[in-house]
């Protein structure tokens, strides 16, 4: 057995002289202490002390949405700095100066900042960097890196959603641009279709440190819109599914609470008002965030996208815990920055949110961000040569100012080339069947002049970045689906005036969910309730019979169950091309060298009043 060798049983001194040698020692030490002490403390006392853990903190979370590609002041159609009658302003660049002082003020620690999606489709420099110079490169030689991820990498987001418009140009050019970011995208509810796991990062988690107290750990969640596996049916269907926000959102929630976060913030690409521009299309609604704010406990707040609103604050108190959660949504193209301000205290270890406000700033008050411009003016300046590249002459100026209410030549031009297209690529036996065509008025501020037409002019009428279908319809289905079109006017009783200012856009029916048929002639009795409204169908002077069986040239989007339109997106398919709508156009165009509208303008429908036309 091992003994110590200062054990007192084995020690040569006996016990007795060691209790009394170390009652002696201890004696001297503890006087020896007692002296010291004083010096000690005094020296302890010089000491500065260290500061008090802080109860309470703040912090806040910047939010941005449907971005689009706006880098700069900027407007590509128009080739002309932005305007509206708004005084608004647009693009990042902007933005990002409020970024700045929102971090000057407020401390670089106490500022987080998130996108809701729709960020890398929408202007002629997403459509170059994606189509024209793509990011993903061309010829095995590497692409670009995409304008949006340079800006966004240089104001120093924390993360974005995903929008419905990212997987406009496909999986590959979204995730080249995911790449590019040095911020994770996120979508809870984009998921490998075979596997049904995640596809991109569900949440990520950000600490805000707080000296001398534990972090604040804040979940952010992103979730993105089921109306993808319609809207982009071809590029993701068999790829990716999209099941509802408040589904995933149920699942994720605790999850980020079981992590620890003492803030849950979620960033949602959809709208606050439990609304589906696609009717019974999708079991899941669009526009749901509202939905999530009152069915998932949990969470803190949501920064709103998709539905190009601006709500500075709204407030959803959740069903099951009785909070409040604040919701925000801060415009489009960069007309409005959100502002969250959190107050939180510590308890127990644990922060806790015991205040939270909301605003919406105006970018327009202060001036470009100097360093996005010298990042990005000759990826802009490449965009603005391309788009005022000739690419043919117009015989006469082509408004579309008159477009929503009257049947307008520019309108004709692009059913002309949809219609042309599908023709070309129909077999033999679809040939046989009457073709129509089908289009909505996009911008009523188009116009192609007469002269010299560019690609900005095309550009500025057909904005979407949509391909063409070819797909069947009967009469009765055809009649259905104008009667639906139809419900964008207001009822105006006969004898009652027309004022077409106030006419459209009934039952939230907005410009580019309004489609007009070319091929058929028909008149809309605005006088009559909706549902009723389709008078005189007819094809070549003979009325449409219900069995009669039509090829619709229709976009992709409206195709595949955009905007509710009753039967087209169960039609049968006759023809699809990859090949976008616009660039269908600005070919028609080069190959004719001159656009004339007496090669396609015809009068075929109009609005009336009990039979009487209305202009």
């Amino acid at each position: 057995m091992h003994v110590s060798p200062v054990d007192p049983v084995d020690n040569p001194m006996n016990r007795r002289e060691f209790v009394q040698k170390s009652a002696v020692t201890g004696a001297a030490v503890a006087i020896a202490g007692t002296v010291g002490a004083g010096t000690a403390e005094a020296a302890e006392s010089k000491r500065p002390r260290p500061p008090k853990s802080p109860r309470t903190w703040s912090f806040s979370i910047l939010g941005t949405t449907d971005l689009h590609s706006h880098v700069f002041d900027w407007d590509y159609y128009k080739d002309a700095a932005y305007t509206d009658a708004k005084g608004n302003s647009v693009g990042v660049a902007r933005v990002a100066t409020l970024v700045k002082q929102q971090r000057a003020a407020k401390g670089e620690d106490h500022v987080l900042l998130v996108d809701a999606g729709d960020i890398i489709q929408g202007t002629s420099l997403a459509y170059y960097f994606a189509r024209v110079a793509p990011i993903t490169g061309t010829d095995g030689k590497k692409g670009p890196r995409h304008p949006m991820a340079v800006a966004m990498n240089h104001m120093r987001y924390d993360a974005a959603a995903l929008g419905n418009h990212e997987f406009n140009y496909g999986i590959e050019v979204l995730r080249k641009f995911e790449q590019q970011c040095r911020f994770p995208l996120l979508g809870a509810n984009a998921l490998d279709a075979k596997t049904l796991r995640p596809a991109f990062a569900p949440y990520t988690v950000k600490r805000i440190r707080v000296p001398g107290a534990p972090d604040i750990k804040v979940g952010i969640l992103g979730l993105t819109n089921p109306g993808i596996a319609l809207w982009d049916k071809d590029n993701v269907s068999g790829k990716m599914v999209f099941p509802g926000l408040v589904e995933q959102a149920k699942k994720y929630v605790p999850r980020l609470r079981a992590l620890g976060c003492d803030v849950v913030f979620l960033t949602d690409h959809s709208g606050l008002d439990g609304s589906s521009s696609y009717g019974d299309e999708l079991p899941y609604v669009e526009n749901a965030s509202n939905l999530v704010a009152q069915q998932v406990p949990g969470i803190d707040a949501i920064l709103v996208g998709h539905t190009h609103v601006e709500v500075p604050s709204y407030t959803v108190k959740n069903e099951e815990t009785g909070e409040d959660v604040l919701l925000s949504e801060p415009y489009c193209w960069g007309y409005r920055l959100s502002v969250f301000d959190f107050e939180v205290e510590l308890e127990h270890g644990c922060w806790k949110v015991t205040s939270k406000t909301a605003q919406t700033l105006n970018p327009n008050t202060v001036d470009e961000d100097p360093e996005i411009r010298k990042l990005l003016e000759a990826d802009h300046e490449l965009v603005v040569k391309y788009v005022n590249t000739a690419v043919g002459t117009c015989t006469s100026d082509l408004s579309a100012a008159e477009s929503c209410w009257k049947d307008v030549p520019i309108m004709d031009f692009i059913h002309e080339v949809q219609t042309q297209t599908v023709k070309a690529g129909l077999s033999t036996a679809d040939a046989a069947l009457p073709l129509i065509s089908v289009a909505a008025p996009f911008s009523r501020t188009a116009d192609i002049p007469q002269g010299s037409v560019t690609i900005k002019d095309i550009a500025g009428l057909y904005i979407y970045d949509n391909t063409l279908y070819g797909k069947k319809l009967t009469g009765a289905q055809l009649k259905d689906y104008l009667e639906y079109a139809a419900k964008y006017y207001h009822q105006v009783p006969a004898g009652t005036a027309v004022d077409t200012a106030t006419l459209t856009n009934a039952n939230n029916f907005w410009d580019y969910m309004y489609d007009t048929a070319a091929g058929v002639s028909y008149e809309i009795d605005i006088a009559q309730a909706e549902g009723s409204r389709i008078k005189n169908l007819a094809y070549n002077g003979t009325a449409v019979a219900d069995d009669q069986v039509f090829v619709v040239a229709v976009n992709n989007y409206r195709a595949n169950g955009g905007s509710g339109y009753p039967h087209i997106a169960a039609a049968d398919i006759a023809y699809s091309s990859t090949n976008e709508i616009r660039q269908l156009m600005i070919d028609y165009v080069v190959a004719k060298g001159a656009l004339d509208p007496a090669d396609f303008a015809v009068a075929n429908w109009k609005l009336t009043q009990a039979g009487t036309p209305v202009f």
